[in-house]
C-alpha cells in the first residue's frame, strides 16, 4: 500500500470518527418529515410530481460565504440542512429499472473528504438514507443522467426561479447545474418568469399550485412545531427582559442588540429569524431599521427593539419599546398606552373564524380614534402615515411564514403588532416628534380563542418600568476603554 493511500485512509477514518458530534436532541425527527411529505402527496393533483430545490449558497465577500440557511420548504419536507440538493415527490408510485416502487427521490451533496475538511460534514446519499429516512437518495451528480420523463406527468409543480444562483465551475452537481438540468428535462421555456406563467396552459409546468399547497400545510402548526416555536418565543422574551434590566443611558444600539443576541446564543438558538431592529429615538420611526449604529442612547428617548431568535429553524417575532431612562414621559406613555389598547382590542377577537382584516381594523379604529383625541390628526377618518403597516402575519420557519391570510384557524401562530411612528416635523406640536412605539406579540390560535405565547416579556408601562428597576448581571461587566488601552508585549 503506498504512502498516499495510507494517509488518505487514516484521514478518512479520523473524519468518520468526528462525524458523531454532540448535537441537540430536539430536532424534528425523520418520521415527522416523512409524515409532512405524505401530507403534501395527498394534496398533489393526479399524475403529478412536485420538485423542490435547496437554497443557494450566498457569497458575502470574495471567498467567504454567508452562513448557509436552508430553504424553509425543503427543510420542512426533509430536515436536510445542506445546499446543492433537489427533491422530487410523486403523487403516484414510480418504478425503478429493477422493478422496485418509490414515490420520492432526493439528490444530495456527495461525501467529499477534502471539501468536508474546509466547509463541514456532509451526510452524503448513504447518510441521507439513514438519518433522514429517504431511501431513494443519490448524489447530486447523478441527477443529470436520472431518467425521468417530465412530459409524462399531467403537472410538474415547482416554484419558479429568480436566476440569482451562482455557478460553481468546480462542482458539476451544484444548485446551478441541478436547475439547468431540470430545465432541460422538463422543457422549461428559456424566457422570463412572466412568459413562463403565460405559457403554462400550453405545457404541464405549474409554478403556482405548490404555493397554495405549502401555505395550507405550513400555516397550521403541528405539536412538534409548536414545541420549537415556544422555545424560540421564550428565548426572545428572556432577551427582552434582560435588556430591560441592563438598559442605561449612553448605551449604543449595537450594544443593546448584542445583549439580545447573546441571550439567543446562550440558549443554543442557531440564528436570528431576521436582522435585528434596534432603534433609539427617531430611528424607531424606520420600520425595518437594521443599521443599529447610534453610539449613545439619550435618556429622553424610547428604544424600539424588534428581535426574534430562530431555534432549529423556527423563529419568534417580538417587539418591545421601552424608555432609555427607565421612566416613560407623559407623551411617551400616552402613545404607548394607545398602541397597547389597540393590540388588546385585536386580542379580544383573536380566535378561529376571525379574518386577518378584522384584526387590523380593530387596531386601526383604536389608533385613529386615539390620535384624533390627542389632536395628532383632526378626525379618526383622516388618512395618515402614523400607522403604516399591517398588524398580523404567520410565524414559523419564516418570520413572515407561509399560511393563508383569509381567516384564523386553530393551530395557526401569528403576530399582533400595532404601532405608531411620529417622525419629526409631522405634527403641529413638537412634543410628539421622534416617538415611535411598536408592541408585537406572538399568539397560538386555540379551539376557541388564543394563547399569548410571549406574555413573559412585560408590555404594560408599569410592568416595564418595574422590570427596568431590577438589577442586571451585566451591571458590573465593564470593558477597557479602547482609547486608553496600551498594548503590551510579552
Amino acid at each position: 500500500m503506498n504512502r498516499f493511500l495510507v494517509i488518505t485512509l487514516l484521514l478518512a477514518g479520523s473524519l468518520s470518527l468526528a462525524q458523531s458530534p454532540d448535537m441537540p436532541s430536539d430536532f424534528l425527527n425523520k418520521e415527522w418529515h416523512k409524515e409532512r411529505r405524505q401530507k403534501l402527496r395527498e394534496k398533489l393533483p393526479s399524475n403529478s410530481v412536485a420538485v423542490f430545490f435547496a437554497n443557494a449558497v450566498r457569497n458575502r465577500s470574495n471567498d467567504v460565504d454567508y452562513i448557509y440557511h436552508q430553504d424553509p420548504d425543503f427543510q420542512y419536507l426533509t430536515g436536510y440542512r445542506e445546499p446543492n440538493a433537489v427533491l422530487l415527490i410523486f403523487k403516484d408510485k414510480q418504478k425503478t429499472s429493477g422493478g422496485a416502487l418509490y414515490d420520492e427521490i432526493i439528490f444530495v451533496q456527495p461525501k467529499n473528504m477534502m471539501r468536508e475538511m474546509w466547509t463541514g460534514r456532509r451526510l452524503g446519499n448513504m447518510g441521507t438514507k439513514e438519518q433522514l429516512g429517504i431511501q431513494q437518495a443519490f448524489n447530486n451528480t447523478e441527477f443529470k443522467d436520472y431518467n425521468i420523463d417530465f412530459k409524462a406527468f399531467e403537472q410538474v409543480l415547482f416554484l419558479d426561479f429568480h436566476n440569482d444562483v451562482r455557478n460553481d465551475a468546480q462542482d458539476p452537481g451544484d444548485l446551478y447545474d441541478l436547475i439547468e438540468q431540470f430545465k432541460v428535462k422538463a422543457g422549461y421555456p428559456q424566457k422570463d418568469a412572466l412568459s413562463v406563467a403565460r405559457e403554462q396552459p400550453k405545457n404541464n409546468l405549474n409554478t403556482k399550485t405548490l404555493v397554495s399547497i405549502m401555505n395550507d400545510l405550513r400555516g397550521i402548526k403541528t405539536p412538534e412545531e409548536l414545541d420549537l416555536l415556544r422555545k424560540a418565543v421564550m428565548i426572545s422574551c428572556i432577551g427582552q427582559v434582560e435588556v430591560m434590566k441592563a438598559m442605561k443611558p449612553g448605551m449604543s444600539e449595537r450594544e443593546v442588540q448584542g445583549i439580545h443576541e447573546y441571550v439567543f446564543k446562550k440558549y443554543q438558538a442557531e440564528d436570528l429569524g431576521y436582522p435585528s431592529i434596534v432603534g433609539g429615538g427617531h430611528n424607531g420611526c424606520i420600520l425595518h431599521y437594521i443599521d443599529n449604529y447610534k453610539p449613545a442612547l439619550d435618556p429622553k428617548e424610547l428604544i424600539l427593539m424588534d428581535l426574534g431568535a430562530e431555534y432549529h429553524g423556527y423563529t419568534a417575532d417580538i417587539t418591545r419599546t421601552i424608555p432609555v431612562s427607565g421612566k416613560f414621559s407623559p407623551e411617551q406613555k400616552q402613545i404607548y398606552d394607545l398602541v397597547l389598547a389597540a393590540q388588546e382590542e385585536a386580542m379580544k377577537i383573536c380566535k378561529p373564524g376571525t379574518s386577518f382584516s378584522a384584526l387590523y381594523d380593530a387596531t386601526a379604529r383604536v389608533i385613529n380614534k386615539g390620535l384624533a383625541e390627542l389632536n395628532i390628526i383632526d378626525k379618526p377618518s383622516d388618512k395618515h402615515l402614523y400607522y403604516p403597516h399591517g398588524c398580523c402575519h404567520h410565524i414559523g420557519l419564516d418570520v413572515h411564514d407561509r399560511g393563508n391570510y383569509s381567516v384564523l384557524q386553530e393551530n395557526m401562530v401569528i403576530t399582533i403588532e400595532p404601532g405608531i411612528y411620529i417622525q419629526d416635523n409631522t405634527t403641529k406640536d413638537p412634543k410628539w416628534w421622534g416617538i415611535a412605539v411598536r408592541i408585537e406579540d406572538d399568539y397560538l390560535i386555540t379551539k376557541d380563542g388564543c394563547e399569548h405565547l410571549s406574555a413573559f416579556a412585560p408590555r404594560t408601562t408599569e410592568a416595564i418600568e418595574a422590570m427596568m428597576k431590577q438589577p442586571s448581571p451585566l451591571d458590573n461587566f465593564l470593558l477597557p476603554d479602547l482609547d486608553k488601552v496600551t498594548p503590551k508585549g510579552n
